[in-house]
């Protein structure tokens, strides 16, 4: 039995966290998380959908003639900082030898292919000239030093509080494509554009999740830019930020399962993912959702095809829900056929009916009919996957007996199993592009979303903490366990629509490279 002493439960209750909350968290220590189940890849044909040009444009009509009476909002989750951004040029900095070594030497000591890359690709980089600029003022003779000694102090300009300080802040303020010397455009730039080519009315409505202590860089740089992305769009904008919630943190607890204590005594609480945004997206007041994360954005010459997509995803998330309302309305006026309706759900929503369902009685069908239809509906932009690490959309079967379309993550898998392998080796395509979400049921309520979560899909991993070792627990994933519960579709998309910049490196492809414009 854990006892929590009056120092405790004032910590507990400083971040909102009931006694409950906490041993419920640490029970999911003690017994572990299973693997999820895979029961078969999500392929086409096999839960996964793909669309005609012709039904393409009428999906996206559908959107643009509904678009107007409807709240749509983006959500985008903006919290990261950009630091594994840049983790491998922190390396180099930590390894290189200043006015020692030569960078070729270097590199024929530590292989390092990354930091090749970079440096042989530095002028294309958005930061470059600006940097150059700077550098050149502050040290005399810059352009003398050897080429590894000049690629150093260029590194740690950009990355240092003495510099850009790209280091410690967050991605969505970092400049990701550079246009002209007049325009070089953030992440926070480009969505705001991005979401003003996906809205058909004059008002633009975007959700950033940050972190606290970020909010004046966001509030800085969208003073800084505001009027002029009003004047490119024709648009106002609505924006609105929020943070991760400290009562979504979870406790640390050493390897026997106890709660990990600080140096002080107090007990360590630990961040929960980004599986705990789901609180911030259960807050807001609208009826279609375009989720997206920060660093998932390309250039303006780009901008047609991935708008293109994301209306067509809505457009097909409406169509679904107009039905799914019309069926819930009839069963609420005593629908008794239920072979229309059941078609649809195997058809449409990839419900996996019961055995025994045929033998239900017809309140007991009705019952299970609406429990189905009544939950949030969430489309999601699938990309083919050519080799890229982590998750993909499968069929799963949960605790329950109740098989599904997940996304799940690598680390749900248990690949020792050779049928699990088999089906991860099957799978052919990636984690989400995008996300359209539905959060109001056919009343014009909005659903609780935290009873679609899943939470035996959650994550523990090792870490250490002043040297000791503990264990971490992380919430289920935003669009992974956090969305369980939810009605599913899968749609393929281009693989130009999914551009993330996981690493600076990544800033040098052509989703992110531009042709300079002469004017805006």
């Amino acid at each position: 039995m854990i006892d929590f002493n009056n120092t405790d439960q004032e910590q507990l209750k400083s971040k909102n966290l009931s006694k409950e909350t906490v041993l419920s968290q640490i029970e999911i220590f003690k017994k572990g998380i299973s693997p999820t189940n895979l029961v078969a890849a999500a392929t086409l044909g096999n839960g996964l959908l793909s669309f005609s040009a012709e039904s393409q444009e009428a999906l996206k009509k559908y959107y643009s003639d509904n678009c107007e009476r409807l709240l749509v909002q983006r959500f985008v989750p903006a919290s990261g900082a950009a630091s594994r951004m840049f983790k491998f040029l922190f390396n180099f900095l930590d390894s290189y030898n200043f006015g020692e070594e030569t960078f070729e030497s270097y590199l024929e000591r530590t292989q390092d292919k990354e930091i090749k890359f970079f440096n042989d690709n530095l002028s294309s980089f958005p930061f470059y000239q600006d940097a150059i600029e700077e550098l050149k003022k502050l040290i005399p003779g810059y352009e003398d030093l050897k080429p590894g000694d000049k690629l150093f102090k260029f590194i740690a300009f950009i990355l240092g509080n003495e510099g850009f300080n790209f280091g410690n802040l967050p991605k969505g303020v970092l400049p990701f494509h550079y246009y002209n010397e007049e325009n070089i455009a953030t992440a926070f730039e480009e969505h705001l554009l991005e979401a003003a080519s996906c809205v058909d009315g004059s008002k633009v409505r975007i959700h950033f999740t940050i972190s606290e202590k970020h909010r004046h860089l966001f509030k800085d740089l969208s003073e800084n830019i505001l009027e002029n992305v009003i004047a490119q769009t024709g648009k106002t904008f609505d924006l609105e930020y929020s943070f991760q919630k400290s009562s979504t943190d979870t406790i640390a607890v050493t390897e026997g399962n106890q709660p990990f204590r600080n140096n002080d005594g107090s007990i360590l609480f630990r961040p929960s993912g980004h599986g705990a945004l789901i609180e911030n997206l259960n807050e807001l007041d609208a009826d279609l959702v375009f989720v997206k994360n920060i660093d998932n954005v390309v250039t303006r010459s780009s901008r047609d095809l991935v708008v293109n997509y994301k209306k067509v995803l809505a457009g097909l998330l409406l169509k679904t829900q107009e039905n799914v309302f019309s069926f819930l309305k009839e069963l609420d006026n005593g629908l008794a056929d239920f072979s229309d309706v059941t078609e649809f759900m195997t058809k449409e929503l990839n419900v996996k009916f019961p055995d025994e369902f045929d033998n239900y009685k017809s309140d007991e069908k009705q019952l299970y009919i609406k429990t189905r239809l009544n939950k949030p509906i969430r489309v999601c932009g699938m990309v083919k996957n050519e080799g890229q690490p982590g998750g993909g959309p499968f069929w799963t079967l949960n605790s329950n007996g109740e098989t599904s379309l997940q996304i799940v993550e690598s680390a749900q898998m248990d690949l020792s199993k050779k049928d699990q392998e088999v089906i991860v080796n099957q799978a052919t395509h990636f984690n989400p592009v995008d996300l359209v979400c539905g959060l109001k049921d056919y009343k014009g309520d909005a659903f609780n979303l935290s009873e679609f979560v899943d939470s035996e899909t959650a994550f523990i991993s090792s870490k250490t903490q002043s040297g000791k070792a503990l264990r971490a627990l992380e919430l289920p994933g935003l669009w992974n366990g956090s969305m369980a519960g939810w009605n599913t579709l899968f749609v393929e998309v281009p693989l130009a629509t999914f551009n993330p910049v996981k690493t600076v490196n990544d800033l040098i492809k052509p989703g992110h490279q531009c042709q300079v414009l002469q004017s805006q």
